[in-house]
């Protein structure tokens, strides 16, 4: 089955080149790859050892520090030049990735290339354009799932390191806390989520104010809000497993319906469907209009905990990690996103680029200063700097709990990878459309478990043909 699977990988990447390849005539800053006089970019400049490596990424300016970062790289080796390729200057990783794709099918020279999620690696690694990263790894004496806090193995290979560090966390409003005489967590469960959330709910009507908001799943996305028990697990923490199979049978699953049934309709502590659906609810506003008391969302808000122009801040924030399961469950693993950084299969300078991977996925990280790094040997030290300068580029950074905030992201940590089908989408949408039924009273639980098994057991079975 794997094989038929990453075969629709492979169909479908394909497709997407062609499709993108009819597009029309927006500036592609990637074509410049396609210039008679860069196309051999990775070439050792005629007369001198220099190597010049083309680096392909989404990543902007603002957002990763570039000119700094190269430059650093550079100065510490002076036989390299790294040259960016930027994919979109808006930072759009579908644009960019459609980009990539026909820069992989045509002469452009690649050497470094930046994917942006799990299924966008699993796909292109799918697809051959990442060189497998083993033998550097073994010849440097380190292991991925030691070495950083996102294992980035697909089967038994590892075809890239990852840079930033985004895990999920909980973000509260201390104000509330204190009204409620609540304690800040540091290590906590889903019953205690559940508790807080009824305490910290406030009056009726239109001025209720909730202990939380879920901002999914809606259309088949922000599914992560339908696999709350099963995030925290390390390993399966996905609706299928590694090998292509129903995991909607793992009791976590039952559980995760269990648990927003009760806070909606029990407890109603929680923030109705119905409104998130039909008055198209952002998650920003309900926490900082302060309609919510909790959110459970990405550290990507690391840049707005401390208030913006657009979303001002007017009370104090604290962070508190993923819940867990039960007391005694490993702490700190949770949903993360990083940026996958990875050789390219037709790089004519692999070793001089896997040694600027590795630069950049650790020490480049803390040069960079935008975001968390993956690497598990950054200090606590580091990382409080970092979160530092993040928070002084917000209103009022002093009101956000920063020792909360940089404990929590010390002590998160990624489960093992699962790649993706390439009918994902598929099991996504049967989901949420049983879960819709769930949640406006037309199905119970145990009819949503069974027919969302029944359902997904289709999809899986009409793609193994």
């Amino acid at each position: 089955m794997r094989k038929k699977v990453w075969a629709g990988a492979v169909s479908g990447m394909l497709l997407l080149g062609l499709l993108a390849g009819c597009g029309g005539g927006g500036s592609n800053t990637a074509e410049t790859g396609t210039e008679p006089d860069q196309k051999a970019a990775g070439e050792k400049t005629e007369g001198t050892d220099k190597v010049n490596l083309r680096l392909y990424t989404y990543g902007t300016e603002e957002a990763y520090n570039w000119n700094k970062t190269l430059q650093a790289y550079e100065e510490k080796n002076p036989g390299v030049k790294i040259e960016l390729v930027q994919l979109s200057e808006k930072g759009d990783t579908q644009e960019a990735m459609k980009k990539l794709d026909l820069e992989a099918a045509s002469s452009a020279q690649m050497d470094i290339l930046m994917f942006s999620d799990a299924a966008g690696y699993a796909q292109r690694v799918a697809l051959g354009m990442a060189e497998p990263l083993d033998d550097y790894i073994a010849k440097d004496g380190f292991k991925v799932e030691e070495d950083y806090k996102v294992d980035t193995h697909l089967g038994d290979k590892v075809y890239a390191l990852p840079g930033k560090f985004n895990p999920w966390y909980v973000i509260l409003n201390k104000d509330h806390l204190d009204e409620a005489g609540l304690a800040v967590p540091t290590d906590w469960t889903w019953d205690d989520f559940a508790d807080y959330a009824k305490k910290l709910t406030k009056g009726e009507g239109a001025q209720k104010r909730y202990g939380t908001y879920f901002h999914g799943p809606q259309g088949g996305g922000w599914m992560e809000f339908l696999k709350l028990k099963m995030e925290n697990q390390p390993q399966n923490s996905e609706f299928l497993k590694a090998d292509g199979t129903s995991n909607l049978d793992d009791p976590n699953f039952k559980a995760t319906l269990e648990l927003r049934m009760k806070m909606e309709k029990e407890d109603q502590s929680s923030v109705p469907y119905t409104d998130m659906i039909s008055q198209k609810l952002a998650y920003r506003t309900q926490f900082f209009n302060q309609s919510a008391s909790m959110l459970l969302i990405g550290s990507w808000m690391n840049t707005e905990l401390g208030g913006t122009e657009k979303v001002p801040l007017n009370f104090n924030v604290t962070v508190a990690p993923f819940p867990k399961n039960n007391p005694g469950d490993e702490k700190g693993l949770t949903p993360v996103t990083t940026d996958y950084v990875a050789v390219a299969a037709k790089s004519k300078h692999k070793e001089e680029a896997y040694k600027f991977v590795r630069w950049y996925t650790t020490d480049g990280q803390v040069v960079q200063g935008k975001n968390i790094p993956a690497w598990s040997k950054v200090t606590n030290d580091q990382v409080a700097g970092i979160i530092d300068t993040i928070l002084s580029g917000t209103k009022n950074p002093e009101k956000v709990d920063k020792k909360a905030l940089v404990d929590t992201l010390i002590a998160s940590k990624a489960s093992a990878i699962i790649p993706p089908a390439t009918y994902q989408s598929e099991v996504y949408k049967a989901i949420n459309e049983e879960y819709e039924k769930l949640i406006l009273g037309k199905q119970d639980i145990d009819a949503t478990v069974k027919s969302a098994q029944e359902r997904v057991q289709k999809i899986i079975d009409s793609n193994k043909k």
